[in-house]
């Protein structure tokens, strides 16, 4: 078994939706990033290379280069699973939570889980989303922006 854990952060800009776990979910923001900004495929792609001991998602995928600009964060997580594959492994389970006070995940979480689990070839029971808020304190608080964790538990294949 291995275990690896991720952390994502963007600040909000302009924008009608954010992309979280691959569902665009409507807000009255975006967010400020170079690829989609989606901070749960970001967690959790940093979650699933700390545990393969092969560093982080801006080693795999540099913010600096412009093939990136944009990107659908799915295919960073797509590459992920491809990793684990060729070295043995696969997604034992992944737990990720949301700190946000807007907009709100529980609605959106089924079809996060859905997106994540056909990405990673897993059950959906392997993927757990929920969020927190961090009661009004913070960035996150201050509906500046938006943050991931994820954890996650790598068996052999």
């Amino acid at each position: 078994m291995r275990i690896g854990q991720g952390f994502d952060v963007h600040a909000f800009g302009p924008g009608d939706h954010t992309m979280l776990g691959g569902v665009k979910v409507p807000h009255t923001h975006g967010v400020v990033a170079h690829s989609d900004g989606d901070v749960v495929i970001h967690a959790l792609c940093d979650a699933l290379l700390g545990a393969l001991a092969l560093g982080d998602i801006g080693q795999h995928f540099p913010p600096s280069d412009e093939r990136w600009r944009d990107a659908d964060s799915r295919s960073f997580l797509r590459h992920c699973q491809l990793l684990l594959r060729e070295r043995g492994y696969r997604l034992g389970n992944a737990d990720i939570t949301v700190i946000a006070e807007r907009p709100k995940v529980g609605p959106h979480a089924p079809a996060m889980r859905a997106v994540l689990a056909a990405d990673l070839d897993c059950s959906v029971d392997d993927i757990s989303v929920k969020a927190t808020t961090s009661e009004k304190l913070g960035f996150t608080g201050r509906s500046e922006g938006i943050a991931a964790m994820a954890v996650v538990l790598l068996q052999r294949a």
